[in-house]
């Protein structure tokens, strides 16, 4: 399962609502793909349905969908959101992830 702190949650309630997204029926569609400095990186929009091959779960009231590929590399990663003098964004806290870039937008296993 992908965890969503309090912050996140806050603000994807409202980049969805300003993007015409539902927060209590839309999804975020999460995924990892090729690239990146360190070799994978994190794909995060906004997503209205879902397909055959995703998992869907939902936490700390923020619905997330996840294809099945994606899932095996983002089990126990937790969303976050920081804001601060180095800039602000989402951030991913992956356990899974053994060496990541500077900029937090890729890993590797």
């Amino acid at each position: 399962m992908i965890e969503v702190d309090q912050t996140a949650k806050e603000e994807v309630s409202k980049l969805m609502e300003s993007d015409g997204y539902n927060p209590s029926k839309d999804f975020i569609r999460v995924g990892v793909k090729s690239g990146g400095c360190s070799g994978l990186s994190y794909e995060l929009k906004f997503d209205k349905s879902t397909n055959d091959n995703d998992k869907v779960f939902e936490n700390n009231g923020i619905k997330i969908a996840v294809d099945k590929k994606s899932f095996l590399y983002l089990i126990g990663t937790t969303l976050e959101y920081q804001g601060g003098l180095n800039g602000k964004g989402f951030v991913f806290r992956n356990p899974n992830a053994n060496r990541t870039c500077g900029c937090g937008e890729s890993f590797s296993l």
